[in-house]
């Protein structure tokens, strides 16, 4: 910016003299660092009338102006009036054109290998290969290899990294990756770090450490983006062999200087002993940090979280609030939202609101607001929600799939259907989130027809054949099990049997639990590999119903002896078979479980009231009903049902 200033403070003094074109070059390139196009375009049209655009160097500096400043048709066209064209000349367009569109990149490239001279260089093939990684082409990128091994720059180093962390991009690591690898003649630390990480992206983690362990035997050191590259790959290992590796690399760093105090590895360190759950070395090196930047805040912040360590989360929030320096993003936002949520602290999560609306640039952040919508639902507060949602300047998918989730589970019909009608208007394609949350609407208004308009959208949609189908199957066939549509719960069943997993079994089991098909739930039952709570629960179920009191009792000693925490479902399940079996023994060893177990739900103290005065103690019945101060109808209908079964009218009516 110096050089540009001093340069229009001169101008009138250098125009009537025909200034050096080194000095337009310098000025040109000033504005090219800093995007100065309208200065840029005075400067084009000055060396013009000057006559220096005829020079080779003047011109390549506008060139390289246009391109920088993303001006592509004035650069193509200033490329078109150039009278030599050089390869540097071809690959400032290329440059240009790969930010912006990466098929005018692949065009443009096409029309250099036509044309007669020059031929692509190194940079040229480390321009373009990037390109067809993005666009996920291993087509054009491997006909390009072809195309690099027939001009003898395969073992080039440049062009070498680049077929590396194309090849990696496209998923093609072995042999395609591997072999682009070891054809590189000289490797650098940047081709060390384009094998280790694409290993890495590809989830081939031992691959990516024996590469590094490799690279520690070689003349070349690890700089700060292979330590940053390795650390998550020893954090994804068994727990005891992460912490002795990284524990490894750590002490590696400790012995560079240059590395120990570099920002970037610091908060890699971090952030992997936080994954590997060693909350306590992550605490005391971010504390030992010289210099922090906000992703040494959000990595401790989120790493926290991440540990459920929710009050050590929100206390750094609050530390970085205070001391000033550095202002929480959108990612420090997202990380603590939840967090407030965890610990129920309403007002905090307010005030983290209200710090939101002051400052524009969280406001105007997609991800905050979804991050707000959450965090209200949390609470059922669905007005709050809908206004944080309200307020969200660009919605996304996730934003209506939050919103719409919120709605789904409150009473307010009207505004769910209001809210999708509006999502249709804004022809936003709905994805399998979005249909998981339309069936959980349908469920709780016990709406089959719905549920068919729903699955036959699935269907066209294709959304029964992606990634997330077998929970959307398992949604669907969970929706009709409980709208009291079996037959068609069964045909999901059915089609999910390559994907069928045990929540698929639990909700099939539930339907046939609820139509009172029990032989059929006790034939499935018999089917199933792998078991849970959900499912010895629902078996408990099946044998009080059938009255087989015994059975029941013996499934609860089961999950017992199985070591499984019976919830508060499965006690509600056992509770009927006390009153077959008459035993007030067996009701007062589930009320003991109840208190041991801080089963404190409403409905199962009712139910364990109504039982205990059907086994003939209205003592301990009494004593369920004074112990809870807020007692509902169900209680109170109970206790005067058990007085009146028992002769004791009078007492029921006082």
């Amino acid at each position: 910016m110096e050089i540009l200033r001093q340069f229009v403070q001169n101008f009138r003094l250098l125009s009537g003299f025909a200034t050096d074109h080194r000095v337009f070059s310098d000025v040109i390139k000033a504005c090219a660092s800093v995007s100065g196009i309208t200065s840029g375009r005075a400067l084009h049209g000055c060396v013009t009338k000057l006559g220096h655009v005829d020079c080779n160097e003047v011109s390549k500096s506008v060139l390289n102006m246009y391109a920088k400043c993303r001006r592509m048709d004035d650069c193509q066209r200033m490329f078109r009036q150039m009278n030599r064209v050089d390869p540097v000349v071809w690959n400032i367009v290329l440059t240009g054109l790969s930010d912006s569109s990466a098929h005018d990149t692949m065009s443009f490239f096409k029309a250099m290998q036509l044309a007669d001279e020059p031929k692509p260089s190194s940079v040229t093939f480390a321009i373009v290969l990037p390109v067809c990684a993005r666009l996920g082409d291993s087509y054009k990128g491997k006909s390009l290899h072809s195309y690099i091994i027939k001009t003898g720059l395969e073992k080039d180093t440049l062009v070498g990294n680049a077929l590396v962390s194309m090849y990696a991009k496209c998923g093609l690591m072995f042999p395609d990756a591997y072999t682009a690898f070891n054809g590189i003649s000289d490797k650098d630390v940047v081709s060390w770090n384009a094998i280790i990480a694409g290993f890495s992206e590809n989830k081939m983690m031992v691959d990516a450490f024996r590469s590094f362990c490799l690279m520690l035997k070689e003349p070349t050191e690890p700089n700060y983006a292979t330590i940053a590259n390795i650390l998550p790959v020893c954090a994804s290992m068994d727990k005891a062999i992460a912490y002795r590796s990284g524990s490894q690399i750590h002490s590696y760093v400790l012995q560079r200087s240059w590395l120990q105090n570099h920002v970037f590895v610091c908060n890699s360190l971090v952030s992997f002993y936080l994954r590997a759950g060693r909350i306590e070395e992550a605490a005391s090196l971010f504390t030992r940090m010289g210099s922090k930047d906000l992703v040494s805040w959000n990595v401790v912040i989120a790493g926290y979280a991440s540990n459920r360590e929710w009050f050590k989360a929100l206390q750094l929030f609050q530390k970085l609030l205070h001391e000033g320096d550095i202002s929480p993003d959108s990612v420090t936002i997202v990380s603590i939202l939840p967090v407030c949520a965890q610990l129920t602290d309403l007002t905090f999560g307010k005030e983290i609101h209200n710090y939101i609306l002051r400052h524009s640039y969280l406001l105007e952040d997609t991800s905050v607001g979804n991050a707000l919508i959450s965090f209200y639902a949390r609470y059922g507060d669905t007005s709050a929600a809908y206004w944080a949602f309200s307020l969200i300047s660009t919605k996304d998918i996730i934003s209506w799939n939050t919103i719409l989730d919120t709605f789904a589970d409150s009473p307010k019909h009207f505004q769910f259907l209001k809210l999708l009608h509006h999502l249709f208007n804004e022809s936003i394609t709905l994805d399998s989130i979005t249909v998981l949350s339309l069936v959980k609407f349908c469920t709780n208004i016990q709406g089959v027809g719905k549920v068919k308009e729903v699955h036959g959208y699935s269907l066209k949609a294709g959304l029964l054949h992606d990634e997330e189908a077998p929970t959307l199957g398992n949604a669907l066939l969970d929706a009709y099990a409980k709208c009291g549509n079996v037959e068609y719960a069964h045909k999901i069943f059915q089609g999910l049997s390559v994907r069928r997993n045990l929540v698929t079994y639990n909700s099939m089991l539930s339907g046939y639990v609820n139509s009172g098909s029990h032989d059929d739930a006790q034939m499935l039952f018999n089917e199933m590999a792998t078991t849970d709570l959900t499912t010895w629960s629902l078996m408990i179920r099946i044998y009080a119903e059938s009255c087989f009191p015994n059975e029941a009792i013996g499934v609860f000693r089961e999950i017992q002896v199985r070591g499984m925490r019976p919830n508060t479902v499965t006690i509600m399940n056992l509770l009927p078979v006390c009153v077959q079996v008459a035993s007030l023994h067996l009701v007062r060893q589930c009320h003991g479980y109840i208190i041991r177990g801080g089963l404190g739900d409403i409905r199962l103290k009712g139910t364990l009231l109504d039982v205990y005065a059907k086994c003939g103690s209205l003592k301990h019945a009494y004593s369920v009903f004074q112990s809870d101060a807020h007692r509902d109808l169900v209680m109170f209908t109970a206790m005067v049902a058990g007085y009146a079964v028992h002769g004791r009218g009078w007492i029921a009516n006082i």
